[in-house]
Formats: structure tokens, sequence, C-alpha cells
């Protein structure tokens, strides 16, 4: 019962009795519930067996490239915000906590940067921890910051990441100076991606976690980054989504990221017909990666028909499930399943990251 409840919510004290027992009884457990779960998700994202296409090159304007997430998403935003932060001028973070909260233990991760449990993340520690990285060069130098706009979205309703998290994340923005840190709290939504309709709950949506909650956060994430003033209008014809191979990006000697074998890619009508465009990379939280929710996050959040008027292609990476290293819901890497150096520059997914933005046109480093 244990490892069910850890399994389907990520429960801290569930997850905490659970690893405290060592008897082969409890491992037996882990074992079946892990394997039904990453069983029944590879069946469901099995693909007609026809390879997805390598990544183009786009003509991609490197002063336009932002990120953006949800929940395990808004965590690997900021990851990737921070180790990149001199050539990203922005991130949306939705419902997710500070940059190196989980500190590489998944315990940490569970209490401390979901429920603020035992206490809230340690704003002062970790601006001390992102200086001295960034004085290491593992991560960007802190002055890329200081002119980026970050928007931070935390439902009032959401019983799995506490407000405090999320107000945490704004803090350290804040302490490590960003000037425009945008905070949005307000909505009576539980936890997943608002917008404007749909048959998802608003305070308490499942999969695909789409929140209706009548606010279209794709369109305040986009104008809190890029401007009120889109570059075109409504009538703008839209654009195509597009499959690519994921691991035709990464290097024979790199560390697996421990990502699914296809992702997907917006294009705008304009960008494909080789105008300058902008680049939004955006992370889809755990369990609403495609094996899951099918094309749901990457079609249903908004953010394409924002992008078609801003002219913004759109990243979509895409995780996989896995017992080894242990990922059943297939959560972005914020505690470091892949690796120590997760959440720096040269962690198996930020350095992936900064591949497939280098193919399309805008190298993060």
């Amino acid at each position: 019962a244990s490892a069910a409840r850890f399994f389907s919510g990520f429960d801290v004290a569930s997850a905490a009795r659970f690893f405290s027992k060592n008897d082969s009884e409890s491992t037996n457990r882990l074992v079946s519930v892990g394997m039904a779960l990453v069983i029944a998700t590879s069946l469901s994202g099995c693909s007609t067996g026809n390879a997805a296409p390598p990544l183009d090159r786009l003509n991609i304007d490197p002063d336009r490239v932002a990120v953006a997430g949800l929940s395990s998403g808004a965590y690997m935003a900021t990851q990737a915000h921070v180790a990149f932060s001199d050539h990203i001028r922005g991130a949306a973070v939705l419902a997710g906590g500070p940059y190196a909260c989980a500190h590489g233990d998944l315990g940490t991760a569970l209490g401390t940067c979901m429920k603020a449990n035992p206490a809230a993340p340690d704003v002062a520690a970790l601006a001390k921890t992102v200086r001295e990285r960034a004085d290491a060069g593992s991560i960007a130098p802190v002055a890329g910051l200081a002119a980026d706009t970050v928007w931070v979205w935390h439902g009032d309703k959401d019983v799995l990441v506490a407000e405090a998290v999320s107000r945490a994340g704004a803090e350290l923005y804040r302490d490590l100076g960003v000037n425009q840190v945008v905070w949005d709290g307000d909505l009576a939504a539980g936890h997943g991606f608002p917008v404007t309709e749909g048959e998802g709950s608003c305070e308490a949506p499942e999969k695909p976690f789409l929140a209706a909650c009548g606010f279209d956060a794709a369109g305040a994430l986009v104008k809190a980054i890029y401007g009120t003033d889109p570059l075109d209008g409504d009538s703008v014809a839209p654009g195509e989504l597009r499959r690519f191979d994921q691991q035709a990006l990464v290097g024979a000697d790199d560390a697996s990221p421990q990502l699914a074998d296809d992702g997907y890619l917006y294009v705008p009508k304009a960008c494909a017909d080789g105008e300058r465009c902008g680049l939004l990379i955006a992370f889809h939280g755990c369990e609403q990666n495609a094996d899951n929710v099918g094309e749901a996050f990457v079609t249903g959040t908004g953010i394409n028909q924002w992008a078609d008027r801003y002219r913004l292609a759109v990243l979509y990476p895409q995780t996989k499930a896995s017992l080894a290293p242990l990922n059943p819901k297939a959560c972005w890497d914020w505690w470091g399943y892949t690796g120590a150096n997760y959440d720096t520059r040269e962690g198996a997914q930020l350095k992936w990251l900064n591949t497939a933005a280098s193919v399309l046109g805008a190298p993060l480093r």
C-alpha cells in the first residue's frame, strides 16, 4: 500500500514509510507496482513504427529564446533558465519551486520542495549555491538574469505543491537580481495548466492536467515574456506540429538524458517560410508526457495559438517513465536521477537541450 501511494501521488509520508522498510516484501511490492506502471505507460505510448525525422534548423532569433513549464517541467524550466541565463530572456514557472531546491535528494524533493515540509526552501542558502556554481562556471553568470522576465503562477487550490514553495522560487529570482518577477497566485485552481475551456476540473484537474478555469495561462505567460503586442493578428494561418527524433541528439559519449524516442516542435507558418522567429521551450509535467496523454499537452495548452501570433517556434521535449533510474511518472529530472550534475550545464537533460537548441539555430552556451 505504501508503494502504491508513493507511485500514484508522491505522498511524502507514504514515501518515507516505504523507504524506511528494507524487507523483501517491500522490495517486491516496489518492483511489482513500478513494473506495472512503466509497462502500462510504454504500451499506451507505442508508436506506429515510423521513425521520426531529425530536428530541422530554423531562422531563430537568439534574443527571443525563453522557457516555460508546469510542475516538474517548472523546475526544469528554472534549471534551464539559471544554467543558460546568458542565452535565455525569461521563464514561465507554473506550480514549481526554486532552482537547486532538492540538492540531489528525492526525500528533500518530496518534502521541502513540494510540501514545504518540514520547512519551506531556504532562499538565502539557494542563492549562495547559485552564486557559487556561477563562479565555478557550472552555470551561466548570475548577471545574465538581471534583465529577464519571470512569470510565476500558482493555483490557490493546489494541494500537491505548496504556495510557499512557489513563492520561494519567485523570491530566489528576486534575490539573484531579476528586476521583473511577476507573481500570479489568485486563481482558485488546482495542480494543472490553466486553460480557458475544456473538460478538466479547475480545482482538481486529472490527466492530462489541463485545468478548465476560464483563464488563458498560455496568453499570460507569452505576453509576460515577449510583451503585450503580438507580431501578427488573430487571422494568421496556423502552423504545423512536427515530430522529431530526440535520440539523434544524444552524443555517443553522453550520459542518457532519459528521454522518449520522439519529441515535438510546433512551427508557425511564418517560421516555416523562413521568417525570423523566437523559440519557446515548453516542458510538460509529470505524467503529462506524450506516452501518458498523447498530444494533449503539445496541442491543448493554447501556447501554439499564441506562438503563431508572436512568431515563436515551440519545442516540446518529452521524457519517459523508467524504473532504473527511478522515475515511474516520467518527470523531468529535478532531483538527480540522471546524475549528480543534473541541474548544471553538464547535466544530461540540460546538455541535450543545448544540443537541440543549437540544431534549431539558437545555442544556449
